[in-house]
């Protein structure tokens, strides 16, 4: 009934995590168009956020591919494997009260926790595998967004001139609240802001990104060994988490016009 090609870029390896189970109580699932609004229906009833809110989104694909994660449940629900649902009632029911400058705010501050650019020079091996795969991801990043940064050899923070943060907080600000969300939900995944910008701009793929952050934790591995399944679930949960977000990111920018890169509080 739903396109699979919503979803072509999601990993085929979906994770099943830990969480409270439920029983699949229902038997179909479909879309009802409501106005400009999309409502995804489970026999005849229609599906509500945590909050109790009527689940609604704006986007038809998304609807859809909404509705593909709870039409591909089996006999046990798997909610930690529905990252576009998750994202979605972030979005509508907005627990933690976020409006665009918090994210904006967070996700420009985030620059200086970011993975790519802590790189001590205290294992020789280590830190020419990352000048090899991270440097050029930054220069992209610097380039592309006409800024400047200097990456730390130190645990102490890296530099990020003001005038760079501006530039990303203005760049930031042109999104609604939505692709906000999901550019937050992304960098958390990844915990890197330039990793995360590189994947939605289309500059890498979602599994490079993700093998890109895991690079010192795949080092430690060729060196110490790991538990096999155990690295491979969580490799394959970073990357169906990530691809969720940037499909919503996608999803929600592709039906309305981005804000002019003024700053308000909705």
């Amino acid at each position: 009934m739903f396109s699979t090609k919503l979803l072509s870029f999601i990993p085929k390896n979906i994770v099943v995590r830990k969480m409270a189970t439920v029983q699949r109580f229902y038997r179909k699932v479909n879309i009802l168009n409501s106005g400009d609004k999309y409502e995804v229906t489970l026999d005849q009833k229609k599906l509500k956020t945590p909050k109790g809110q009527v689940f609604e989104v704006n986007s038809k694909p998304l609807a859809l591919a909404v509705a593909m994660e709870w039409e591909s449940q089996q006999d046990i629900i798997n909610r930690g494997n529905m990252h576009l649902t998750t994202l979605c009632n972030t979005y509508l029911d907005n627990p933690h009260q976020h409006n665009r400058l918090d994210i904006v705010n967070y996700i420009t501050n985030y620059l200086e926790t970011d993975t790519v650019l802590f790189q001590p020079d205290d294992h020789e091996e280590l830190t020419k595998l990352q000048q090899e795969k991270w440097d050029p991801i930054i220069q992209w990043f610097c380039d592309r967004y006409q800024i400047d940064m200097t990456k730390t050899k130190s645990m102490s923070p890296p530099v990020i001139p003001i005038k760079s943060k501006d530039i990303i907080a203005r760049h930031m600000a042109s999104y609604d609240l939505a692709p906000l969300i999901g550019f937050m939900y992304g960098i958390d995944v990844i915990k890197s802001v330039i990793l995360m910008f590189a994947v939605c701009d289309r500059h890498i793929s979602v599994e490079e990104a993700v093998a890109l952050s895991r690079l010192e934790e795949e080092f430690q591995i060729s060196h110490w060994g790991n538990v096999e399944w155990s690295h491979e679930l969580s490799k394959y949960d970073q990357q169906s988490r990530l691809a969720a977000a940037v499909l919503f990111i996608h999803l929600q920018t592709s039906s309305v016009t981005t804000k002019s890169p003024k700053m308000n509080n909705t």
